[in-house]
């Protein structure tokens, strides 16, 4: 994992394609702003987990249907 330290308004890069702003920082909060290419999926932790599990469910009921 690499750990960074940005203040406000600095900028992290993620390849040549996703940029991440820190917008705010208050009350032990960070807002940060994320611009990346439609086709690549920008989720919060809680979320990719519901699409992976859902995802598994479904392949789940397609091989056993299929089977």
């Amino acid at each position: 994992m690499l750990v960074l330290t940005r203040k406000l308004g600095e900028v992290m890069r993620i390849g040549d394609d996703v940029k991440i702003t820190v917008l705010e920082i208050r009350a032990g909060q960070v807002k940060l702003g994320i611009e990346a290419p439609r086709d690549v999926a920008v989720n919060r932790e809680e979320i990719w987990a519901r699409i992976y599990e859902d995802r598994r469910r479904e392949a789940a009921r397609t091989a056993h249907a299929a089977g």
